[in-house]
């Protein structure tokens, strides 16, 4: 997206910027209902949608369906907006053309959600809409399952469920040098180097065991047989499943120690 110069036939190089005063205004007739108010507001305020759908621009869909999808957003933030209130337009415009490609991205995604839970996330998403401006800011889980008399964990299930995925190479920080990716702040707490050394260095341990200490070793830490019915299967006394046992799982130590 950086770089391109055209979105949706518009030239972004040559977007409009409102004054604040010039917003004010606008915001105040459009309010009133006038149309040539809006349609200016819409034309000044493109730079901000182009500033949110930047946020996507790694989801590998075409910056024009964003750019029109943000626009939906913005038109619906300006017929919704309420000057009386103590809020910037920007605190209120951007959630909602942020919220607009959400759905979008959702409707599209290659992960089907069920339409029951769908449902929900939209009654979420429209109340942190509604809370927004009276709020000032965005609204906590807390306050959205009080206004909606839902559950946290519903909440957050429903928001969960219908979030755009993103892929483990997506960048999250770049400067300079190579960017850091997703992958690269993953970290795995059992597949670690000192773990697949410790199994390679037991499976090589187990290897040098004798056919009988193997199949005893088996018997006792895999299928959980005691030393009693390892003994019946084998024919061998108890004290000789003991013996070797322990003979067996000593060995095992020194040759990891060793190792």
């Amino acid at each position: 997206m950086q770089g391109k110069v055209e979105l949706s036939g518009v030239n972004t190089a040559g977007l409009k910027v409102l004054s604040q005063k010039e917003m004010d205004e606008l915001l105040v007739e459009a309010s009133q209902g006038s149309k040539s108010a809006k349609q200016k507001l819409i034309e000044g305020n493109l730079r901000l949608v182009l500033s949110v759908i930047q946020r996507f621009g790694s989801r590998g869909e075409n910056p024009d369906d964003l750019f029109q999808v943000g626009c939906i957003g913005l038109i619906k933030a300006i017929n919704n907006f309420d000057p009386t209130k103590q809020v910037k337009f920007s605190t209120y415009g951007v959630p909602m053309i942020a919220g607009e490609v959400r759905r979008y991205l959702r409707d599209n995604s290659v992960i089907r959600v069920s339409r029951s839970l769908r449902d929900v996330a939209y009654r979420v998403l429209q109340c942190k809409e509604q809370l927004i401006p009276e709020l000032g800011r965005d609204p906590t889980l807390e306050e959205i399952s009080s206004r909606l008399e839902m559950s946290t964990q519903e909440v957050s299930e429903a928001l969960d469920a219908v979030c755009a995925p993103i892929s483990l190479y997506d960048p999250v920080y770049a400067e300079g040098g190579d960017p850091l990716t997703v992958m690269d702040q993953v970290y795995d707490t059992r597949n670690t180097e000192d773990g697949w050394m410790e199994h390679i260095a037991l499976r090589n341990a187990f290897k040098a065991l004798s056919g009988r200490e193997k199949q005893i070793l088996s018997m006792r830490f895999y299928d959980g047989k005691t030393q009693m019915e390892v003994a019946g299967s084998l024919g061998i006394s108890q004290a000789q499943v003991s013996r070797l046992e322990k003979g067996a799982i000593r060995d095992l130590r020194k040759s990891i120690v060793v190792s």
